[in-house]
C-alpha cells in the first residue's frame, strides 16, 4: 500500500554509489528517522539523513549500484513523484504512544 507521494529533489551518482533525496509530505515526517526504513516505489531502503522543512521532510538515501541497476529506481529523475510506504516499526511505536494504546494491551472479554 502507499502512505503518501514524495517528490525526488536530487538523484545523482556520488563516487560508486548514488544519492537519492526525496521530499516527503508533512503527514509522514514523524515516521522518518535516521537509519529507519522507507519503501520507495516498492523498494525497501534505509534513510541516511533527515531534514525537517516547513513543507515536509527531505530524506537522503544512499544507493549501491546493484540496487539502482536491479530495480526501477534507475528511471527516477528530479521532479519525479514516488510512492512512499513508512516503516512498520514506526507505526507500532506511534500506536503504543498514542492515547488509546492502553486499551490495545488489555485482555479481551
Amino acid at each position: 500500500h502507499v502512505d503518501g507521494i514524495g517528490t525526488i529533489t536530487h538523484f545523482e551518482q556520488v563516487g560508486e554509489s548514488w544519492e537519492l533525496r526525496i521530499l516527503a509530505p508533512q503527514s509522514l515526517a514523524k515516521y522518518l528517522a535516521y537509519k529507519g526504513s522507507i519503501t520507495v516505489n516498492g523498494v525497501s531502503l534505509t534513510v541516511n539523513h533527515v531534514v525537517d522543512l516547513a513543507k515536509g521532510c527531505e530524506i537522503s538515501i544512499n544507493l549501491i549500484p546493484h540496487t539502482v541497476s536491479h530495480t526501477a529506481l534507475h528511471t527516477l529523475r528530479a521532479g519525479s513523484g514516488v510512492n512512499l510506504e513508512i516503516d512498520t516499526i514506526a507505526r507500532y511505536v506511534e500506536r503504543m504512544l498514542s492515547s488509546g494504546a492502553h486499551t490495545a494491551t488489555q485482555a479481551m472479554p
